[in-house]
């Protein structure tokens, strides 16, 4: 009789949890970001994280009537720190790739993603094949798809790695690189829109290659959690739709990144 209604309780207690009561409603959710890519997402002078990430991360809660915290967190541990449960969402500039969907998925691409060489506004830089880069120095963010392109298509030049961007701007400023991969968007606004940025250059064509541009850059959500990533699919295609994207897109790009039309 002992035994029976232990057994009911405990049968009680997994129908419980498999109940809809206990499933996230998504009302509250905490979006991780690093702070240290500008303009995309960056803190301002009052120590505020800010950039068009924020933005557009601050316009889906609203349409998903949400209320949302924004947490930062240095590049190389964002997908760690997602699945363990630091935060639910990655919203900081991730490229789509298929290495990375082994261990998240991800949301409908919110922009288009190319990545661009970066040298000194006072050389020129006519070849930039393996061969003629050989014997140079050439810097990208660690743990980031510049990082792979240049480790597998310049094995024979010095590739160095940092821990956030603004550590390999610092190293091309003072000549310590002779050249940088990085993300187009943001080395396009660091070249034309800041002091330091007068000393450099974007060198060469887009590199477009879908292996290291990725199918677009969007929001990584542990792999369970569906509805998350419905929900905020859906809010997407919401601002697209009403002009909330175009406005805060025109805050920071002279062009439309989301399709780049």
């Amino acid at each position: 009789m002992k035994s029976s209604k232990l057994l009911c309780g405990a049968l009680t207690l997994v129908g419980l949890m498999a109940s809809p009561v206990w499933a996230k409603d998504w009302t509250t959710i905490r979006i991780g970001s690093e702070g240290a890519y500008p303009p995309f997402n960056y803190f301002n002078t009052d120590g505020e994280l800010v950039g068009f990430d924020i933005d557009i991360g601050k316009a889906l809660c609203e349409k998903m009537n949400a209320k949302c915290s924004f947490v930062s967190q240095d590049w190389d541990g964002m997908i760690p720190a997602l699945l363990s449960g630091k935060y639910d969402v990655i919203l900081a500039s991730m490229s789509i790739t298929e290495e990375r969907r082994k261990q998240v998925d991800f949301t409908d691409p919110y922009y288009k993603a190319a990545l661009t060489f970066v040298g000194a506004a006072d050389r020129k830089y006519p070849d930039l094949s393996p061969k003629a880069l050989e014997d140079m120095s050439l810097g990208a963010l660690s743990a980031s798809t510049q990082a792979e392109f240049l480790q597998a298509n310049y094995p024979d030049s010095d590739v160095r790695l940092y821990r956030t961007q603004d550590e390999v701007n610092l190293d091309l400023i003072n000549g310590r690189l002779d050249l940088q991969v990085s993300d187009l968007f943001p080395m396009l606004d660091w070249v034309t829109n800041s002091e330091d940025g007068t000393c450099c250059q974007l060198v060469g064509n887009p590199i477009t290659d879908p292996q290291y541009a990725g199918e677009g850059t969007g929001m990584a959500v542990r792999q369970e959690d569906d509805e998350l990533r419905d929900k905020l699919n859906a809010a997407l295609a919401e601002i697209v739709s009403d002009g909330t994207y175009k406005a805060i897109n025109a805050k920071y790009f002279p062009i439309n990144i989301y399709d780049m039309k």
